[in-house]
């Protein structure tokens, strides 16, 4: 259940994403000419969505997936050419039109069903994969470990998001762009440490079957954010034997007897640690393995638009 932190924020997005804006993302998104400091934001973002990109099937003919602050819909149109049948939801009827005037002709099995509304609607239904990218940064770590959680109660694959990394030169652009306002900058980012992400996610229970299998982090003139890989190596408790397990997909070691485990990794390629190692009083979590796309969220500097 979404917390009344949670519910204000949606809020705030929504008018800025749907409102204030609304010109100024309608550029980020395309080809059009932008500022030298947009243009590092295009670019974060441009690498950030082939990170979350690479981190997913390369055939996902038959997978569902979630595109969770879809925005224009940039991931959502290469899931689909991978052949995956993708949700994809945002906030904002205006970024959702905009999504539906860009769609390109896809070929092959894969499809695209925009919406408006909110990510953590359980009315979606369940999902392979669900990809967050850029639309958490602006909740609080507990909101954010409680909207992980709900989507990993309907996620039988890998739940792929971002955070905002608190860092000293993170908290030098979030002061700047808070002391210089401008009527186009998005609600504020809340910068997080993963040490603190840990250990509110091995409080959820929902997420008791996925490991922490990843991270990297992106970090382009003023656009800084952290991707971050949760896989499911457990079924859900009432999920019996899993999509993934019965189709031998990822997760699992191809002969349907359960997944395959690996241990994770961090953004400088070292072994992550695992999250039972941070929280102790949980259950233990085995390490395992391993792109809104144009998403809800975005810029680390409040300075600029997502």
């Amino acid at each position: 259940m979404a917390s009344a932190s949670y519910d204000a924020r949606r809020g705030e997005l929504t008018t800025y994403f749907d409102r204030t804006a609304v010109d100024a993302w309608s550029r980020l998104t395309s080809d059009a000419p932008v500022s030298r400091i947009r243009a590092t934001v295009r670019a974060g973002r441009d690498a950030m969505r082939a990170t979350l990109l690479s981190w997913l099937p390369a055939d996902m003919t038959g997978l569902r997936l979630l595109d969770a602050g879809c925005g224009t819909g940039a991931l959502s149109v290469e899931a689909a050419r991978r052949g995956a049948e993708v949700v994809a939801i945002d906030v904002s009827p205006t970024l959702i039109g905009l999504a539906q005037e860009r769609l390109p002709e896809i070929s092959g099995a894969g499809r695209i069903d925009f919406r408006v509304g909110d990510m953590l609607d359980p009315g979606l239904g369940r999902f392979d994969h669900v990809v967050a990218m850029d639309s958490l940064i602006h909740y609080r770590a507990a909101d954010i470990a409680r909207a992980l959680a709900a989507l990993g109660a309907r996620t039988d694959g890998s739940i792929l998001f971002t955070v905002a990394p608190r860092t000293a030169l993170l908290t030098v652009m979030h002061a700047a762009g808070q002391f210089f306002p401008r009527g186009d900058r998005s609600p504020a980012i809340v910068p997080v440490t993963e040490r603190g992400l840990r250990r509110r996610i091995s409080s959820e229970r929902a997420l008791d079957g996925f490991v922490w299998a990843q991270s990297h982090r992106i970090n382009s003139g003023f656009y800084l954010s952290n991707a971050v890989a949760l896989t499911r190596t457990l079924p859900p408790p009432s999920a019996g034997e899993g999509t993934l397990r019965n189709r031998g997909g990822e997760g699992s070691d191809g002969t349907g007897k359960g997944p395959r485990l690996h241990e994770g990794r961090d953004s400088s390629g070292s072994r992550a640690p695992p999250l039972r190692d941070i929280v102790p009083t949980r259950p233990p979590l085995t390490q395992g393995p391993p792109s809104p796309a144009e998403g809800g969220g975005g810029a680390a500097a409040t300075g600029v638009p997502q």
